[in-house]
């Protein structure tokens, strides 16, 4: 299940906490548009637009803490799960690593 905005997390081998700010973004990266399940930033730092990261479901190692979920958020997550297996075939998954 897709981990709803607010949420704070480690990624592998990373050593600061990131706070899920956005998901789903499509992102410029060598020349192809591709999409990550998550941007983050720094936590407690906030939105730095120098230090924007992007990442997957699979680059997380723990989640610290899980942001607030109800209805919209369940809605959204589960038409964005449902949006990149419609669109396997199209969609270039980003690689963070």
């Amino acid at each position: 299940m897709l981990l709803p905005l607010g949420s704070i997390v480690y990624l592998a081998d990373g050593n600061q906490k990131v706070v899920i700010i956005g998901r789903g973004m499509i992102v410029n990266q060598e020349g192809a548009d591709v999409v990550f399940d998550y941007t983050g930033s720094f936590f407690p730092d906030g939105l730095n637009p120098e230090e924007i990261y992007y990442f997957n479901e699979e680059d997380i190692d723990e989640v610290i803490f899980e942001g607030y979920r109800n209805d919209e958020e369940e809605r959204y997550a589960k038409l964005y799960l449902q949006w990149l297996e419609e669109n396997k075939e199209k969609v270039v998954k980003g690689r963070t690593k």
